[in-house]
């Protein structure tokens, strides 16, 4: 036995030092490869995921080798989902830009006056919506378009003017804002009638630790810090918040969770089980919601080639929304097998509490997603 065991050692020695000695490259790609690990079992899931409460019911009733863990195909499915809604908002936010027309100027046109921010732009819509007014004139019989092509054209002239008006104003040097002006992030906060200072007017909750308060005031300087980054880039504040919100349903999971323990105190099922509910519920909201921002990016790239195609994404997107309501009681009603009247009852209960905890988790990612912006590089990289 001792030389078998010897022999066995021997073999395995090489092939562990082989292990170690690989570069660093393939380090890392096992390291993404055992918490991805996407084989025929991660689409698997995805398919069943479809059916309400039937991925939930084969877990719970023992098959487990066929699918990926619970909790792993939500992480994927969050982490993807809102990275795509960071690219769909900053394409639908960044995309103010129009085509020119042949034979005109090839000056980038803005969709309003709104989004025009140099005066040559300006100059450029009011041509456009100018030329466009006077050619409807030619086409449609004076004596129905006289009037409103007319005040539709001095209508686009006095929007043009205030637009300049403005571009000009923003457009003064440093020295000439004012000092109010130039003071309001020292007093974006307010303690006690002073300006908040970390340091000389820090906020201080005698019902807190020290720790907590010293982080609290170090958020707000982050805040303060960050204010100007938001002006200048709001954009950064969306990739903040959908950077977060992973990290929220860590928290958020095992509290609808421990709701279902609640609701369901008499089902018979103990936490953990609760919890694979919980977390398949939450894994089919997010590849609902992907669903619909892939949409999206598709209706925006098709938005100036076929109206009726993008209004056809509009009624899918519209019957995946409603969708997800519907499937949450159904999978609730699979899974527990109560009737439908107690079901509905407890389901309205249940979306009622979870419905504040998801509204206080959303107030709280929009208050501390300034305070984030100092540590995310990925942020920084979409603001440059």
């Amino acid at each position: 036995m001792r030389k078998l065991f010897d022999c066995t050692a021997r073999r395995a020695l090489p092939r562990l030092w082989a292990k170690r000695a690989q570069p660093d490259g393939h380090a890392v790609e096992e390291v993404f490869e055992s918490f991805w690990h996407l084989d025929g079992r991660i689409f698997r899931p995805l398919r069943d995921l479809l059916v309400p409460g039937r991925l939930a019911l084969r877990l719970l009733s023992g098959q487990r080798v066929r699918y990926i863990a619970p909790m792993r195909l939500l992480l994927i499915l969050s982490l993807l989902t809102f990275f795509i809604a960071r690219i769909a908002v900053h394409a639908s936010d960044a995309d103010n830009d129009i085509a020119t027309p042949p034979g005109t100027s090839q000056t980038a046109v803005p969709k309003d006056f709104a989004h025009a921010h140099t005066p040559t732009q300006v100059e450029a819509l009011r041509s456009q919506l100018v030329d466009t007014l006077t050619h409807t004139r030619t086409v449609v019989p004076t004596a129905i378009a006289s009037d409103s092509v007319d005040a539709g054209i001095a209508r686009t002239n006095a929007q043009a003017h205030r637009r300049l008006a403005q571009l000009q104003a923003d457009a003064r040097p440093i020295s000439a804002v004012p000092t109010a002006e130039a003071d309001s992030d020292s007093t974006f906060f307010v303690v006690i009638g002073k300006p908040w200072d970390p340091v000389s007017n820090p906020l201080h909750d005698a019902a807190l630790p020290q720790f907590a308060n010293r982080w609290i005031n170090t958020q707000r300087s982050h805040i303060r810090d960050n204010v100007p980054r938001l002006r200048s880039n709001p954009q950064l504040l969306h990739n903040a918040f959908f950077a977060a919100v992973p990290s929220a349903l860590l928290v958020l999971v095992p509290l609808f969770a421990l709701l279902l323990r609640v609701f369901y105190v008499r089902s018979g099922q103990v936490y953990l089980e609760h919890l694979v509910v919980a977390l398949y519920s939450h894994a089919f909201l997010c590849l609902n919601l992907l669903v619909q921002l892939l949409l999206s990016l598709l209706s925006d790239a098709l938005a100036h080639v076929a109206s009726p195609i993008t209004w056809s994404i509009g009624l899918v997107q519209f019957g995946l929304t409603v969708w997800m309501p519907v499937y949450l009681l159904w999978m609730q009603r699979c899974v527990y097998a109560q009737s439908w009247p107690v079901t509905v009852l407890t389901y309205i209960g249940l979306s009622g509490v979870h419905l504040v905890f998801v509204t206080v988790a959303a107030a709280l990612l929009m208050v501390a997603s300034p305070a984030r912006l100092c540590c995310g590089a990925d942020v920084d990289a979409t603001e440059r």
